[in-house]
C-alpha cells in the first residue's frame, strides 16, 4: 500500500460500486517523501489507527461522510467503544485509484475528465493555522513560487507566526513527490466544478475546527495538517485515508513540535537530507536514484520517546488508557530534554 500502512482488499471497487478493504497500520514511518525509513517506531501503527478512528467517529457525529467502517477485532469491524484493546487494522470502504499518466518529467491527468464517481481525488488538502519553522511555505517563499499576498499577508512571515484565519493549500497526491499547485489547477486536474471545490474547502475548515477543539484540551496547538478525499458512488465528497494523527498533523506544545516533525528535526542538516534536496532539484519524478547517501536509524532514546508520544496522544484523545505509557506532558518533557542535548 505505501511506506507506513498496508492494504488488504476484501472486495474490489468497480465502476460506481464501492469496495471494502482493511488498512493495516505498521510501525514504519516516512519523512521527506523517502518512503520506509531504516527503523521502526514501536506501537506507532496501533496508536495511529486508534487516533484516526477517534476522529472519524467524531466527524460522523457531525454529519461529515467518511469511508471509515470500524476497527477490526475478532475478525469484525467495531466502533472504538466496543473494543477490548487497541487494534492496528481499520476496515474502510474502498474507491478506485486512478493513476495519472507519466509523460517524460510531468504527469497527465486528462483521464479524470471522463470519470464521474467512486474514485480517489488525487489531491492532498492542507490547512494551516500558523507557519512553524519547518513549514514548506518558507521554502516556497524563498523560491518565489508563492508570495506573501497569496497567504493573505502584507509582508514576509516569521517562523512560528500564527495566522489570523486558517489558510488552505493543495498539492498533488499520486506523484513521486508532492507538488503544490493552484486551486484552479487542482480543480482542472480532478475535473471538479467550482461548487465541488468550494464544498471540499468548507469541509476542510470544519475538520480543522474540530481538531482544534479536540487537541486544545490536551494542551496542544494545531499548527497544520492534511486530509484526503474521494468521490463516492453518487459523486458525494467523502473523507478517506487517515486524519488528526501525528503523521497527518503538526501540533506543538509550548513551542515543542508534537508530530513526526520531531524525526524531521533530527534528520534536517544530515548529509542524507542535503542529498535528497539536491536530487529533487535535478529530477521532479525519478529523484531517489540520484540520492548518494542513506538515512541512519534514529538514536534509540529518541525512537523510544517518539513511540511513547504516539501512544500517549491516542490515550488522551480517547480518554482511555489504550497503551501503558506515561502522560503526554511527561513524554513531551522527555523529548524536550533529548532535543535540547
Amino acid at each position: 500500500m505505501g511506506s507506513v500502512k498496508d492494504l488488504t482488499v476484501l472486495e474490489e471497487a468497480q465502476g460506481n460500486v464501492a469496495g471494502r478493504g482493511r488498512f493495516v497500520y505498521s510501525d514504519r514511518y516516512s519523512v521527506f517523501d523517502w518512503g520506509e525509513m531504516p527503523d521502526h517506531i514501536t506501537a506507532k501503527g496501533k496508536a495511529i489507527c486508534m487516533a484516526s478512528a477517534y476522529f472519524f467517529e467524531r466527524l460522523e457525529e457531525r454529519g461529515i461522510k467518511t469511508h471509515y467502517l470500524g476497527i477490526v477485532e475478532d475478525g469484525v469491524a467495531k466502533k472504538t467503544g466496543e473494543l477490548r484493546e487497541p487494534g492496528d487494522t481499520m476496515e474502510v470502504a474502498l474507491v478506485r485509484v486512478i493513476e495519472p499518466t507519466v509523460r517524460g518529467d510531468s504527469y497527465d491527468y486528462s483521464v479524470y475528465a471522463s470519470e464521474k464517481a467512486n474514485f480517489l481525488i488525487p489531491l492532498e488538502i492542507m490547512y494551516r493555522n500558523s507557519l512553524p519553522g519547518g513549514s514548506s511555505v518558507f521554502k516556497r517563499l524563498r523560491e518565489g513560487s508563492i508570495k506573501p499576498a497569496d497567504l493573505g499577508l502584507d509582508g514576509m512571515p516569521e517562523p512560528g507566526q500564527v495566522l489570523a484565519r486558517p489558510m488552505l493549500d493543495v498539492s498533488t497526491k499520486l506523484e513521486t513527490s508532492d507538488r503544490y499547485i493552484s486551486w484552479e489547477e487542482a480543480r482542472e486536474t480532478c475535473g471538479m466544478d467550482a461548487g465541488e471545490m468550494e464544498e471540499m474547502q468548507r469541509i476542510v475548515l470544519a475538520i480543522n475546527d474540530m481538531i482544534n477543539e479536540e487537541t486544545s484540551r490536551l494542551g496542544l496547538f494545531n499548527e497544520d495538517g492534511k486530509v484526503e478525499f474521494a468521490f463516492d458512488g453518487n459523486r458525494e465528497l467523502m473523507l478517506v485515508d487517515a486524519m488528526g494523527t501525528l503523521d497527518e498533523c503538526r501540533f506543538s506544545y509550548k513551542g515543542l513540535p508534537v508530530s513526526k516533525e520531531i524525526a524531521r528535526v533530527y534528520y534536517r542538516g544530515t548529509e542524507w537530507h542535503r542529498d535528497t534536496e539536491e536530487a529533487k532539484k535535478k529530477a521532479a519524478v525519478d529523484w531517489k536514484p540520484l540520492v548518494k547517501s542513506s538515512p541512519d536509524p534514529l538514536p534509540p532514546e529518541l525512537a523510544q520517546a517518539i513511540s511513547q508520544l504516539y501512544q500517549a496522544y491516542a490515550n488522551e484523545l480517547a480518554g482511555r488508557q489504550w497503551f501503558d505509557v506515561p502522560p503526554l506532558s511527561e513524554v513531551l518533557g522527555a523529548i524536550e530534554g533529548i532535543l535540547g542535548k
